[in-house]
């Protein structure tokens, strides 16, 4: 049989040895009240010291109550009357504790961590026996000679147990100060005389069931490591540092919150898991929002946590990295501060910032997600042998926890365990849809749909286009490989400029990188990011580059001189503000990890500062006839009917690209209402259209169709 068995088993002898004990007193009690009350004559045996009861009841009438077999009637039953010795004897076997040993009985070892007297964890014993032994309730009736009265009460504890002490009413004592008992008293009824019931989580606890109480289980999660994950060096050293320094502390009071600073969350959480694993301890974790912003609540979720904690081996992880300590509301921010400076117990917090902390010692570490080589090396080992050239790719792309590295291998193998062909592929479509960014209503995602063979550039443009997507491909190669990433910690990012008139281009080769990387494209929405009010727009970008930071996406700033403007000579504090949004986005482009494209047809316009940040400049010129005769023979898909288009001279149309495609769907409208192929008359007119709507110069002769085109079509 287990140990947990034989403790459970050797519990419940206790608990029917004790309660039967209890049984045993209130029979005793309930005689020598039946004897005073009919004038019988009793058995006296010897009493307590009546000093407390003197001072307790002195100016009044009422008898002190004696100890060991109390007075009884001369006619009870002889086996009811055991010798006082004896009962002394049973009382200090059943109440003692030997301090340290984790095999004693549940009540004893509850009595021990919360600090409870004799008489307190007898009187707790009167509470939790009205829940196991139906014969209580009308046992404290008998002995309160009241059958309205089946319930235990202060007073009848005070004149049933040995060594009654008044203090234990009080709420600092641990019954009421750690709730064990619940007291109902209503009206102007005295706490002496007033119901009370034990604790439904302490009743268990007694009985041997020891769980979180509900009470807070609806709040908290258990926080489990992901199975099987190592932690990297990196991260290792961050345990044994917790580790260390919490078994340093001597007292509850020195215990330090643990503050884990960083954006990466599931780091955080896996370095909290694997402290609470070493430390033999259950890690749970709650949201900040959860923490009860009302100060008796707050009060009682405290109490509860901290009785849970002397109970349980256990210990808080709380989530506040949504949460700026100086930005959240005032009242909860209040309690959240309150909170940590009151709160007991093995507390790791998750920040974005330092929290302060009044009452405790706070260890604020920084955890930064797994180095590139250090994700490299997890890829490795999820994926076996044979895999250096994915896990480069992966580790190069996109910025993991080890948690997620697992979680995405695992899943990506039960998917399809027999097609290993496409596991690369499934783990790169997994990989884009954890890192696809929170952006909220700041950005949006543009499906990419052109390739190279879509898109009309001069060759040298090309080349560039080419350059930039080969230098995404090849960032673990040369920043890791070739330890370019341990001579500069800035300028690790991708960033280019779009440069050209509207229609040139520019948003179609953003697609056609991204749609060669298989990368998500987000194109940023100024409206939303831009903001009247100060400092909002910096926060704003900050959200963005945070969201884009694992790597799963392209950061796409169309008409970029709205954002990244010359700063202007500070005239008045709206200058300066301005200015400020400048500097913070010159910052945050310089530290920026992924590819970030430009987009302005004011290249101009442009702060200077951001030209140095910008490792390509690819200029979007307005398109030669050459360049607009591929775009119309491009522009049509193949399932369109074409009816003999003269290219040549729809290339003599000074259009771009833009306008271009906006002719052949507006043409191709035209051409389904008429039922028949797309001729050169339809293209002809909706050139017309365009060419007005942009104000440009028509010449007539230009849109009429020649006689012989005119009867073939």
């Amino acid at each position: 049989m287990s140990d947990a068995a034989n403790w459970q088993g050797s519990n419940a002898r206790y608990l029917a040895e004790a309660i039967s004990w209890l049984r045993l007193r209130l029979e005793c009690h309930s005689s020598r009240t039946t004897a005073t009350t009919f004038g019988l004559p009793p058995v006296t045996l010897k009493r307590e010291p009546r000093s407390f009861w003197q001072r307790l009841f002195k100016g009044t009438s009422v008898e002190p109550p004696s100890s060991g077999p109390i007075l009884l009637p001369s006619n009870a039953p002889s086996k009811t009357l055991p010798a006082s010795a004896q009962e002394a004897r049973q009382a200090a076997n059943l109440f003692s504790t030997q301090p340290g040993s984790q095999m004693q009985p549940a009540l004893l070892l509850l009595g021990q961590r919360l600090g409870l007297s004799r008489f307190e964890v007898q009187t707790l014993l009167l509470g939790v026996a009205m829940e196991l032994d139906t014969s209580i309730a009308g046992l404290c009736a008998r002995a309160q000679d009241d059958p309205g009265r089946p319930f235990p009460t202060f007073a009848l504890a005070l004149s049933l147990f040995d060594q009654p002490a008044w203090d234990a009413l009080s709420p600092e004592r641990p019954l009421r100060y750690w709730r064990l008992i619940e007291i109902n008293q209503p009206g102007a009824q005295p706490l002496t005389s007033s119901p009370f019931r034990a604790d439904e989580r302490i009743v268990n606890y007694v009985k041997g069931l020891n769980y979180l109480d509900d009470r807070l289980a609806h709040l908290l999660s258990p926080l489990d490591a992901a199975e099987g994950v190592e932690l990297p060096g990196s991260q290792s050293v961050l345990v044994e540092t917790i580790v260390g320094r919490l078994k340093q502390a001597t007292t509850a009071q020195s215990l330090p919150i643990i503050q884990l600073l960083g954006g990466d969350g599931s780091s955080k959480q896996l370095v909290a898991s694997q402290v609470g694993h070493a430390l033999g301890m259950r890690m749970y974790q709650i949201s900040a929002e959860s923490i009860p912003v009302n100060s008796a609540e707050l009060e009682t979720f405290g109490r509860l946590w901290h009785r849970e904690c002397l109970l349980l081996p256990i210990a808080l992880y709380l989530e506040a990295y949504e949460l700026d300590a100086g930005a959240t509301s005032e009242s909860h921010s209040a309690a959240i501060h309150r909170f940590l400076s009151r709160a007991e117990g093995i507390v790791i917090l998750d920040g974005r910032d330092v929290w302060p902390v009044s009452g405790r010692p706070t260890l604020p570490l920084d955890v930064a997600k797994p180095s590139p080589a250090e994700q490299r090396a997890a890829w490795e080992s999820s994926l076996g042998a044979n895999s250096t050239e994915k896990s480069a790719r992966f580790a190069g792309q996109f910025n993991l926890s080890l948690s997620s590295i697992h979680e995405i291998t695992r899943a990506a193998l039960l998917e399809a365990p027999d097609d290993l062909g496409g596991l690369e592929e499934r783990i790169w479509s997994a990989c884009l849809a954890r890192t696809r960014p929170r952006m909220d209503m700041l950005a949006e995602r543009l499906e990419p749909c052109a390739t190279w063979a879509d898109i009309v550039l001069p060759e040298t443009e090309v080349q560039l286009l080419r350059q930039i997507a080969a230098q995404v491909g090849q960032r673990s190669t040369v920043y890791d490989n070739w330890g370019f990433r341990q001579k500069m910690n800035r300028g690790l990012g991708i960033t280019a400029l779009f440069a050209g008139d509207s229609g040139t281009g520019k948003t179609m080769a953003a697609e056609v990188i991204a749609n060669d990387l298989k990368l998500n494209l987000y194109r940023i929405d100024l409206s939303a990011v831009v903001s009247k009010y100060i400092g909002e727009t910096e926060k704003n970008l900050r959200r963005l580059f945070d969201a884009a930071e694992n790597g799963g996406g392209i950061l796409f700033f169309d008409e970029a001189d709205a954002l990244f403007g010359k700063r202007s000579e500070v005239k008045d504090s709206h200058d300066r503000y301005a200015n400020i949004e400048i500097n913070y986005l010159l910052q945050r482009m310089e530290t920026y990890r992924g590819l970030a494209i430009l987009a302005s047809n004011m290249k101009s316009s442009l702060d200077t500062a951001f030209m140095r940040r910008l490792r390509f400049i690819v200029n979007f010129a307005f398109p030669g006839p050459r360049e607009r005769k591929a775009i119309w023979q491009k522009v049509f898909p193949p399932q369109v009917p074409v009816d003999s288009l003269d290219y040549d001279r729809l290339a003599r149309l000074n259009l771009t690209g833009g306008s271009i495609r906006n002719i052949a769907v507006n043409a191709a409208f035209m051409a389904a209402q008429a039922k028949t192929a797309l001729n050169m008359t339809l293209v002809l007119n909706a050139a017309r259209t365009e060419c007005r709507k942009l104000d440009l110069p028509i010449n007539e002769a230009d849109f009429r169709v020649k006689p012989a085109m005119a009867a073939t079509a």
